[in-house]
C-alpha cells in the first residue's frame, strides 16, 4: 500500500503529541508519589544505580556470578520495598511506569518487524478521511443513503442502478491496491459523483491512500507544475500531481467538464497511462457518451478506457431536477 506522505506526517505528529501527553501524565504521577511517600525517591535512585553496576559486572573477566547474584537479590529487595510503599499509600505498583496508549508498539507507531502499527494506521485514516471530507460535496456520503427511489422502475433504471450500487459497494469493501479501473458513465445528476464519493470514503477508511479530484482541478495541477514550476502554484501543483500518480486509488470526477486543449489531453494520458503501467486503480466519472469521448480525446486515451476500464452505466432522470420539481 502506498501511503500518502502528508497524511503519514500528520499522523506521526498526532502520535508524538499523544506520547508527550502520556509522558507528562507519568511525570506528574511520579512527582506526586515522591511528594507524598517518604523514601520513594531514594529507592528509585538506588534502583537506577544498580543497572550500571550490573552492566559493569557483566563486562568483567573472571567469575562474577556471586557478585551478580548478590546484586540481583539486592535489586529484587528494593523492588519489593518500592511496591509495598506504593500499595501502603493506595497506589498501584505500576503507578509511575511508562504510560502507553498502544501496548503493541508502545506508541512508536511501528512494530518490531518494521511494519506499521494499527494505532498509527488509524490516525493516518483519520487524516485521509478528513482531507476527503473537505474535497467531497455533501460530507456524509454513504452507500446506505444512496436511494433507489429516484430511479424509474418501469424503464429498468432502478434495477440497473441497484446493480451499479451493489457493484460499487463490493468494489469498495474488497478494494486492494491494483484493483480494476472503473468508468462511471451516464447523464448529469444520476449519482456518479455521490457513488464515487462513497467508494472514496470506504477505501480510505480501510487504510488505502485516495486522491479525489475533479478533472478540471486535476489537469490544472498538471498545467501549473509544467508551466509554472518555480512558483508557489507550480510547487503545489507538482505535489498534487505526485499524489495523483502514486496513490492507491485515484478518483477523477466529471471528465469532460475541463477545458479541453492539446496539453490537457496530454496530461490526462499521462495520468491514465502512468497509473495503468504501475498497476494503480483509477475511477473516472463522466457525463460524456462514447461518441463524445471519441470526439474529445485521443485514440491512445480511448484505447485504454475501452480496454482497461470496466464501465458502470448510470440510467434515469436527473435527480437534481426531480428534487427541484418536488421542492426538496
Amino acid at each position: 500500500m502506498a501511503l500518502n506522505g502528508i497524511y503519514l506526517a500528520r499522523a506521526r505528529e498526532k502520535l508524538s503529541a499523544r506520547r508527550a501527553a502520556n509522558e507528562e501524565t507519568r511525570r506528574r504521577r511520579e512527582q506526586r508519589a515522591y511528594d507524598t511517600i517518604p523514601g520513594l525517591r531514594e529507592l528509585d535512585e538506588t534502583l537506577r544505580a544498580q543497572m550500571p553496576r550490573l552492566y559493569a559486572l557483566a563486562l568483567q573477566q573472571g567469575d562474577t556470578s556471586e557478585a551478580v547474584a548478590a546484586l540481583r537479590k539486592e535489586n529484587l529487595a528494593a523492588q519489593a520495598q518500592r511496591a509495598a510503599l506504593l500499595k501502603q499509600n493506595g497506589l498501584s505498583e505500576d503507578w509511575t511506569d511508562e504510560i502507553c496508549s498502544c501496548k503493541k508498539c508502545r506508541d512508536k507507531g511501528y512494530l518490531p518487524d518494521g511494519s506499521i502499527c494499527d494505532c498509527l494506521m488509524k490516525l493516518y485514516n483519520a487524516e485521509a478521511t478528513a482531507d476527503l471530507s473537505s474535497l467531497l460535496r455533501a460530507g456524509d456520503e454513504s452507500f446506505e443513503k444512496f436511494s433507489l427511489d429516484w430511479y424509474d422502475d418501469a424503464t429498468g433504471a432502478r434495477e440497473q442502478m441497484a446493480m451499479t450500487r451493489d457493484f460499487a459497494r463490493e468494489y469498495a469493501d474488497r478494494f486492494t491496491p491494483g484493483a480494476p479501473n472503473l468508468l462511471l458513465q451516464g447523464g448529469t445528476g444520476l449519482g456518479k459523483t455521490y457513488l464515487s464519493a462513497c467508494i472514496a470514503r470506504v477505501v480510505s477508511a480501510r487504510g488505502c491512500s485516495v486522491a479525489y479530484e475533479t478533472a478540471s482541478t486535476c489537469l490544472a495541477a498538471f498545467e501549473a507544475a509544467k508551466f509554472r514550476p518555480f512558483t508557489p502554484a507550480g510547487e503545489q501543483g507538482q505535489a498534487r500531481v505526485e499524489q495523483y500518480l502514486s496513490c492507491d486509488l485515484m478518483i477523477l470526477d466529471d471528465l469532460g467538464t475541463e477545458m479541453i486543449s492539446p496539453y490537457s489531453v496530454s496530461a490526462l494520458y499521462t495520468l491514465i497511462n502512468t497509473r495503468l503501467v504501475n498497476g494503480r486503480a483509477t475511477i473516472i466519472s463522466t457525463n460524456l457518451t462514447d461518441a463524445d469521448l471519441q470526439r474529445c480525446y485521443s485514440p491512445q486515451i480511448l484505447s485504454r478506457l475501452e480496454g482497461e476500464y470496466q464501465t458502470l452505466p448510470f440510467l434515469g432522470t436527473d435527480i437534481r431536477r426531480q428534487r427541484k420539481e418536488q421542492g426538496l
